[in-house]
């Protein structure tokens, strides 16, 4: 079955970095485009970024600039690069894939921009 599982988050202060993983299973990876959302309290899930099985990336305006998406298909995992870290960017971040029409998600990670 497919899973996605998201790791790396954390606190960090406004300025900083942090790198998200998103580790796929279960489905022909490389042929999948991968996204990432985040779900700030008392807010709706958001769309962060996209990246499909060639490559192409596409971002919120949100985060244009700061934040890159990438993919390691021989690792099936896909990483969020977060740089110049917001307080507005404090939510649980979400790993997404759409495979054979069915929407599957991560369990979330936490990011907390504080000083």
């Amino acid at each position: 079955q497919v899973q996605l599982v998201e790791s790396g988050g954390g606190l960090v202060q406004p300025g900083e970095s942090l790198r998200l993983s998103c580790a796929a299973s279960g489905f022909i990876f490389r042929l999948y485009a991968m996204d990432w959302y985040r779900q700030a309290p008392g807010n709706q899930r958001e769309y962060v970024a996209r990246i499909t099985g060639g490559g192409s990336t596409n971002y919120a305006d949100f985060v244009k600039g700061r934040f890159t998406i990438s993919r390691d298909n021989a690792k099936n995992t896909v990483y969020l690069q977060m740089n110049t870290l917001k307080p507005e960017d404090t939510a649980v971040y979400y790993c997404h894939a759409r495979v054979e029409i069915q929407d599957y998600w991560g369990q979330g990670t936490q990011v907390t921009v504080s000083s």
